[in-house]
């Protein structure tokens, strides 16, 4: 079986062999790039479907998954998030405005600020989160559960050996 990658590579060890060994790195990165766009495509149809572009999905499921009430204050959440401030108050703006979430002001220290998932906002995110675990069991159904921990297992060295510990 031959894919993309399969055709580049061979056509690079033809023009340059000397380059071989290091042309391992690029079956692997190569198909996570094409990996890339069948994500992608993926939140597109969630977007279609649900109305909330990957961004805005992160807020709603940090928010889901922080637990009930489903409130965190605008620090713990940027934490959580790990996105900037600036992306942050962006995404924000648009779901509030959807009705998807809001920001509680704390009546004791007016410049602190929580933010929480509506009951819309939750009825969403569960549904939303339903059809996004479908595509990605979807996705990869073709791997058996042990190649799937493999490549967790990989990635997961990979990004441990570069000090990378974000959630997004």
């Amino acid at each position: 079986m031959t894919d993309a990658v399969d055709l580049v590579i061979e056509q690079w060890r033809k023009e340059r062999p000397e380059l071989a060994d290091g042309l391992r790195s690029v079956e692997v990165l190569g198909r996570m790039q094409r990996m890339q766009l069948v994500y992608d495509q993926h939140y597109k149809r969630i977007s279609d479907e649900f109305g909330v572009n990957v961004g805005e999905f992160d807020v709603l499921s940090t928010l889901r998954r922080s637990g009930a009430p489903y409130t965190l204050s605008a620090g713990a959440f940027a934490k959580a998030a790990m996105v900037s401030p600036g992306a942050i108050t962006n995404r924000l703006d648009r779901l509030e405005d959807k009705g998807l979430v809001e920001r509680i002001r704390d009546r004791a220290d007016r410049r602190s600020v929580r933010i929480r998932l509506t009951g819309r906002g939750k009825a969403l995110i569960d549904e939303a989160m339903v059809a996004h675990l479908r595509d990605y069991d979807e996705i990869l159904s073709v791997l058996t559960p042990e190649e799937c921990e493999q490549i967790a297992s990989g990635l997961r060295k990979i990004f441990e050996a570069r000090g990378d510990t974000t959630l997004t």
